[in-house]
């Protein structure tokens, strides 16, 4: 069974209504799941899984949230190389450049992106959700 961890922040709720829907396609498919929030989750938990998921909304100048999520990952980010990781998070303007620029990042840092990033504008509708479902077992 694989071990999968939902690791996110949610300001408005939106980026929690999608790690649900991660956690729920994750154990549907299989998997053992752990959820946290971005300030319970640090780097020596990153071994610990198979898979994990980052949850994160755009933020000001579309750039992920800067005092509890960024700096969780900058530091796990030194222990993704190799692990099978997947990114959903919700945005209120722009077109989901922080998005691309993340996952940019995140290939930088050797992580495989093991299935398409789930974004939606405000707050998620059913097809964002079953999209969420869809990653979550992916990474199962």
């Amino acid at each position: 069974m694989k071990k999968v961890a939902v690791v996110f922040w949610s300001g408005t709720g939106n980026t929690e209504e999608m790690a649900k829907a991660v956690v729920s396609g994750a154990q549907g498919a299989g998997a053992s799941v752990s959820k946290y929030t971005a300030t319970e989750f640090s780097d020596s938990l990153v071994d610990g899984f198979d898979a994990i998921a980052f949850g994160c909304p755009a933020m000001g100048s579309e750039s992920l949230e800067d005092s509890e999520f960024e700096p969780m990952f900058e530091g796990v980010k030194g222990k993704l190389s190799g692990k099978s990781i997947a990114l959903f998070g919700s945005y209120g303007w722009g077109d989901g450049e922080w998005m691309r620029n993340w996952e940019d990042d995140c290939k930088a840092a050797g992580a495989v992106l093991a299935v398409d990033s789930v974004i939606c504008n405000d707050a998620p509708d059913e097809d964002a959700l079953a999209a969420c479902k869809a990653l979550g077992a992916a990474l199962a």
